[in-house]
């Protein structure tokens, strides 16, 4: 097993977020939000959701070399189930369900006389004698047969649900949504699952490489700009906050400081110099990145740091607004009067108190720095070109859309997957936002 520093560091995360659960667990001002979240139809939607992209991108996570292959290559435990999409690649372009290639060229026939025609691929569609007559039929069926698939085996487990083990803490319309949300994309996947062994469901791009498979390599990156840049991000957020709103005077003022200088730089450029320098070190230093994807992850790793350390300054300006408020209150003073040290009322009274704001600047956050990835890929201070991401789909696909016949699955199929991953984070960190809101809890 080969663990990279973004798989490291996911993992880290995974521990602090399951830690963090088992201990505020039985916390009412905890578990009443949650509550409100879990009954919510709209947040449990876009959870599930959420939750099949995090599935995908954990499968992404856990990589290895396989034992018999000669060639070495780090590979992932999704990269060995998708392992047809990943070798199966044609010659060039190809239309989404096509059994040729997009563009003609001068083909030579058994008899040895040439014509200017579109040359069959390689793998899609070639099970098919006669794809003209026999592609429709064949696609229906196979759809058919993946849908059917994935939908008993959601319905068997709605089932089981009903009979073996209901539970209180969700309402019926609640889980009743999720259930229908969960057959909707059991039965979506096993369908293209079905297809993607015969067809390439989404094209092929300029060398060949299947599109469906970029798209679904592309859910990692996504995911780790979101969460490993929070998780960079936070710890500065509400230690500058906390403690510039806290302790005031000449703390405040240097934090203060800190963080104007920093939103005084212009964020591109500060990313594009820290690729660079990323860049020429990894150039002087190659014994160190022998292989393609140890390189691609430490640029993915540098791009998370510089956008976490360049998008605290935010959240450190609300939570020092929020402790200067609650400094003031009572039970605060209170605990002052008492003889409570400073530091075991952050920890007891101010901290607890801001965790609300924490939280929902981390769910709101996480679609923008997905969207950050694309914009920053695409002006090519991203990602690693050889890194699989939506945003080095779109910027490939800047010059496909220029040419004539057009290619336009590429861009269509980082724009769905991108805008499926964005959406169902906004629609959940909107009933976040609801449910943690001090102004509109529920009495």
């Amino acid at each position: 097993m080969i663990i990279l520093w973004t798989d490291a560091l996911i993992y880290i995360l995974i521990i602090a977020i399951t830690i963090l659960i088992v201990k505020l667990r039985k916390k009412e001002h905890f578990i009443r939000p949650w509550q409100q979240v879990a009954n919510n139809r709209t947040a449990m939607v876009s959870l599930v959701f959420l939750a099949f992209f995090i599935v995908i991108g954990l499968l992404d996570s856990i990589h290895f070399i396989p034992e018999n292959d000669n060639s070495h290559d780090i590979i992932s435990v999704l990269d060995y189930w998708a392992n047809l999409l990943r070798l199966h690649q044609e010659k060039s372009y190809s239309a989404p369900f096509s059994a040729f290639l997009y563009s003609k060229e001068l083909i030579m026939d058994t008899d040895l006389t040439s014509y200017w025609g579109y040359r069959r691929l390689e793998y899609g569609a070639s099970h098919l004698n006669d794809p003209e007559t026999q592609k429709l039929a064949d696609i229906l069926s196979k759809a058919g047969f993946g849908f059917a698939k994935g939908a008993g085996i959601i319905t068997l487990l709605f089932i089981a649900y009903h009979r073996l083990w209901q539970r209180t803490f969700f309402s019926h319309k609640a889980i009743n949504s999720v259930f229908a949300t969960l057959l909707v994309l059991s039965a979506s996947s096993y369908m293209l699952v079905e297809l993607s062994a015969f067809y390439h469901v989404m094209g092929t791009d300029k060398v060949g490489e299947d599109v469906f498979y970029q798209a679904i390599k592309s859910i990692r990156t996504g995911l780790v700009i979101g969460s490993l840049t929070t998780l960079i991000m936070l710890p500065l957020a509400i230690v500058f906050g906390i403690f510039a709103g806290f302790f005031r005077g000449w703390v405040d003022d240097v934090i203060q400081y800190i963080y104007t200088t920093l939103n005084s730089i212009p964020g591109v450029l500060l990313i594009a110099a820290s690729i660079l320098m990323v860049q020429v070190y990894m150039a002087n230093h190659q014994e160190q990145f022998t292989s393609l994807v140890v390189r691609a992850d430490m640029r993915l790793l540098f791009l998370c740091l510089i956008l976490g350390v360049t998008s605290w300054t935010g959240l450190c300006r609300m939570l020092r607004a929020e402790t200067l408020k609650l400094r003031e209150m009572e039970y605060v003073q209170a605990a002052q009067a008492l003889g409570v040290s400073r530091y075991q009322i952050l920890y007891r009274h101010i901290l607890p108190n801001v965790m609300h704001i924490v939280l929902i600047s981390v769910v709101l956050d996480f679609s923008s720095l997905v969207l950050a990835e694309a914009v920053l890929s695409y002006v090519n201070i991203g990602v690693d070109p050889t890194t699989y991401s939506w945003g080095n789909m779109i910027n490939g696909a800047r010059l496909e859309m220029a040419r004539e016949p057009i290619v336009w699955w590429s861009l269509a199929a980082s724009f769905v997957f991108m805008f499926g991953l964005v959406l169902s984070a906004n629609l959940f960190a909107d009933s976040v936002r609801d449910a943690f809101d001090p102004r509109r809890a529920q009495s």
